[in-house]
Formats: C-alpha cells, structure tokens, sequence
C-alpha cells in the first residue's frame, strides 16, 4: 500500500461513480448488495442535526479523502468525522506511522493534507453525498448524514487566518469560488437528459435536475476539538469557550482514557487479555485530572446552554503506550483499536455517574468490525 494520498479531481470523481456503477453494480470497489438502506422513520439527533444511524467514521486519513468518506457513506456512516486539521499543515512524517495489526497503534501527527487541499476534499465529499442520496434514497427523505469538524491542536494555531479561513469556510462556503464551480459541474452533468438516459434515471431526472441548487452552503454546524496529550485544562477549556463563544459551533471535546489512571487502566487491560500492552505511569501525571475534568464540563455544559449551543465529549482520545512492537520509529506509540473500547466505555461510566445521566452528549471512537444486530 502506497503512503501518499492522492486526490481525485471533482469531476473525475464524478465519473468514476457513474462509471463503475454503471457497468458493474458497485461504487469504489463495494457492491451494490453491500449499499446500506436507511430504516424508514429512524433517526438520530445529534445537536438539531439529523441522521439515519449512529455510527460513522472517526477523525483520521480514513476520513482525509473524499472517495473514503464515500465509501464510508455507502456502507451505512452517516455521523461522519472529518480528518482533523491544523495550522501545522506542512510536516514531514516519519514513515511508517501507522501499524494496523490488531490494536492499531499510530506515531503520526495530523494533517496529511494542507488546509486547503483537505477543505476541497471535504467539499467534494460534501456534494458527492448529496448526489448519492437523491440517486438512492427515497424523494423527499431528507439529508441523512451530518459533517463533524475536527481542529486542533491549540488555541493560538486556531486563531492563526489560515485555519480561521477554513473553519468559515466549512460553516459558510457561498462565496468561496470553489463551491460554485462544483455546483456548475454538477449542475451540467444532471441537465445532460442524455447522460442521464444513459445511466438509467430518467425516473429520477426532476429531483436531480434541481438538486445542485438545493445544496446547502454550510457544511458543518458542530466541531470536536482534538488536543495533544498532556495538553494542560486551561487550554482545553480555552480552546471549547471560544469555539461556543466565537464560532457559534456545537461542540464536542475529546478527552483521554488516562481520566480513569494508571491503575485502573492497567486493570482493565489486564482482565481484557491486553496484558501485554505496555504503559508508563509518568504519562498519566501530564494529563487532564478526572477532578479537573468534571469542574471542566460543568462549565462548558452552562455556557453551552446560555448560547443555545450543543455540548459533549468524545470517547476517547488514543492511549500512549511503549513502542515494544518495533513496527513504528519512536518511543511511543497511541493506541486506537478495540483494546480502548473497555476503556472508553469505563470513561463513559464515570462521567455518566458523575453527571447524574445528565451529560447530554457521548461520542466513543475505536477501530473494531461492528456486527448490525448488536448495534442496530
């Protein structure tokens, strides 16, 4: 597998979609049997947005492309989390940083892409799953799936004009010249009754003649903010104020499985056959308290309400560990495979009691198969 992402140009995308659906029933490789249906009159609300089901990518380079977060789509994603973004959007990574076998650990930092070209791709996402829905689903169903942000890593990066301009530019793409032009090679495409003869929607040529002009402009109404390990609270709470205050955007706040300590963290993936994975108690003395945690949320859960606004957490961030599998360079590698599911459902359990139940939102990310009967 290469280790360089390479974008698609809009309309290419475009063609490959029609393409190969066209000519073999799939869409990126998927078949069309493994295309999800939505649930008649299910759905999920998340911060007066709406979706057909709770599950969906987490932020990573799964998330950095746009036919990833198609292909995401088509499986059933619908709460999809954008890769998360930062002024740092030019590093050189050491390779290999990311190690998928079993437990996924990654050394990596974010973003593959530089602001600008991850927004495009995310714009071309964004239209992508318009069209798929007016060709799939049913007329007049609605938009089924919702764009969560991702920025990080601290206050004054995100006040720098480069990721100021991409944050407004996912709330508000009107008058950003790309948005038009995707909108106009859409638009051209669908008005093609030829093209659409071709690819047998004839049926649907109404609803999709008229659709370019019905996507909206707004991509995201909420963010995760996403912060580095050992980030000290006065940040986190810093960076979620303004995010609230400033941005008017619902907000989630990732935090980390250290919240429960060294302890019990090592106990749990003890008793869970993870015995093996090593960590260092030091680690956890640099990280958000769960004392500091609690005071945090209270605060952030009344100012979100005074600004009419949504607020949650994400559960959890990666758990650093001692790099002992020599597969990646570095002392120490994060963790995000199904080895942090016990841990992020323990977070969960704290806060959830510590709150009285009252904690409106909950987010849990980890990278394991997910069987539909037992989650759906």
């Amino acid at each position: 597998m290469g280790d360089i992402m390479r974008p698609i140009p809009f309309e290419e995308l475009l063609t490959r979609i029609f393409d190969e659906y066209q000519q073999q029933r799939s869409i990126f490789g998927i078949p069309e049997q493994q295309f999800y249906s939505p649930v008649k009159g299910k759905t999920v609300s998340v911060f007066g947005e709406t979706c057909a089901t709770p599950v969906g990518p987490a932020a990573g380079p799964h998330t950095q492309l746009a036919q990833n977060i198609v292909t995401s789509w088509l499986t059933g994603g619908r709460f999809i989390e954008l890769k998360t973004v930062q002024i740092l959007d030019r590093l050189e990574l050491e390779k290999p940083c990311i190690d998928a076998e079993d437990e996924c650990f990654n050394t990596e930092w974010s973003t593959e892409f530089t602001l600008l070209k991850a927004w495009d791709e995310y714009l071309k996402a964004w239209f992508a799953l318009h069209l798929l829905e007016a060709m799939f689903q049913p007329s007049g169903s609605g938009k089924s799936f919702i764009f969560n942000m991702s920025v990080g890593y601290n206050l004054e990066g995100i006040k720098q004009p480069p990721m100021q301009q991409f944050i407004d530019n996912m709330m508000d793409a009107s008058d950003h010249p790309k948005f038009a032009q995707y909108r106009d090679t859409l638009n051209k495409l669908l008005q093609d009754d030829a093209f659409l003869a071709r690819h047998g929607l004839q049926e649907k040529r109404e609803c999709l003649q008229a659709l370019p002009a019905r996507i909206p402009t707004s991509m995201v109404q909420g963010v995760t903010l996403s912060t580095m390990h050992g980030c000290p609270p006065h940040e986190i709470e810093a960076i979620c104020r303004y995010m609230l205050e400033e941005k008017g955007l619902n907000t989630f706040v990732k935090l980390n499985p250290t919240l429960l300590g060294y302890a019990r963290v090592r106990e749990i993936l003890d008793v869970c056959g993870f015995g093996y994975i090593g960590l260092k108690e030091e680690s956890f003395d640099h990280d958000l308290k769960l004392t500091q945690a609690l005071e945090m949320l209270e605060r952030l859960m009344v100012l979100a309400k005074e600004k009419s606004l949504g607020f949650g957490v994400k559960l959890t961030n990666t758990l650093g560990t001692i790099n002992n599998k020599g597969a990646l360079p570095g002392e120490e590698m994060y963790m995000s495979g199904r080895a942090l599911f016990p841990l992020s459902i323990n977070v969960a359990a704290v806060l959830s009691r510590a709150f009285d139940g009252k904690l409106p939102h909950f987010l849990f990310r980890w990278c394991q198969s997910a069987d539909y009967p037992r989650y759906f």
